[in-house]
C-alpha cells in the first residue's frame, strides 16, 4: 500500500479542486478590446470585398442568349485598373444619359476602332466579327462610327432589342463600373460569365 502511494506521488503533485478553480480571469477591458478588434477586421474585409466586387441582377432581355433576366452576377471592379477593356468583354456601365442607371453590355469597339454595319454584318477595322453569342439574326441599319479616345462602343447581344451605342453613341471610359465575372444565381446557370476575344488586327 505504501509503495502504491509513493508511485502516485512521484507522478506529480496532487491538484485540489480549489487550485483548479483559481485560473486567471481576463480583465473585462481585454475581452472588449478583442471584440472590437474582431468587428473592425470584419468591417475591413467587408469593405475590401465591396470595393473590389459588386453584385448585380440582370434586368431585361438585351443580353440574351448570354445572360437571362433574373440572374445575379458578381463583377470585378478592379479589372480595368490593371488592364483596358477589350473587344468581347461583358461590362457593367453607368448609362451615359442617366448615370443613376446601370446597364450590362458587350464591348465591340475600343478607342480608335472603325465600326461599320452593312448587310447585317458588324465590321471592326474592316474585319467582319464572328459573333456566335448574338440572339437570332440581327436586323441592322447601315451605319458607321469612329470610336474616339477615352471611349468605347458597346452593344447588347440581343441586337434587335438593345439600347446601346447605336442609339446613344460612345461610352466614356469613366462610366465603366467593372467586368462581369460570375453568375451565382440561378443555381442552374452558375458559372463564369462567357467573354469573347475578337481578333481584328
Amino acid at each position: 500500500m505504501a509503495s502504491f502511494e509513493e508511485t502516485q506521488l512521484k507522478s506529480g503533485p496532487a491538484v485540489t479542486s480549489f487550485e483548479m478553480d483559481k485560473k486567471p480571469q481576463q480583465p473585462t477591458s481585454v475581452v472588449v478590446r478583442e471584440i472590437i478588434e474582431t468587428l473592425l477586421l470584419t468591417l475591413f474585409i467587408f469593405w475590401i470585398v465591396n470595393t473590389a466586387t459588386g453584385r448585380y441582377r440582370v434586368q431585361g432581355h438585351s443580353m440574351l442568349p448570354t445572360l437571362h433576366e433574373g440572374e445575379y452576377l458578381i463583377i470585378n471592379k478592379l479589372s480595368y485598373y490593371l488592364d483596358e477593356p477589350r473587344r468581347g468583354d461583358i461590362i457593367v456601365l453607368h448609362f451615359p444619359r442617366d448615370r443613376s442607371r446601370e446597364y450590362i453590355k458587350r464591348v465591340v469597339g475600343v478607342p480608335g476602332d472603325e465600326i461599320e454595319i452593312t448587310d447585317n454584318v458588324v465590321k471592326v477595322n474592316g474585319v467582319a466579327l464572328d459573333e456566335p453569342y448574338t440572339n437570332g439574326s440581327p436586323a441592322y441599319r447601315s451605319a458607321n462610327w469612329t470610336v474616339p479616345e477615352g471611349h468605347y462602343f458597346v452593344m447588347g447581344d440581343n441586337r434587335n432589342n438593345s439600347s446601346d451605342s447605336r442609339s446613344w453613341s460612345y461610352l466614356p471610359r469613366s462610366d465603366i463600373v467593372g467586368k462581369a465575372w460570375l453568375i451565382y444565381w440561378g443555381i442552374e446557370d452558375w458559372g463564369l460569365v462567357p467573354h469573347f476575344r475578337h481578333q481584328v488586327g
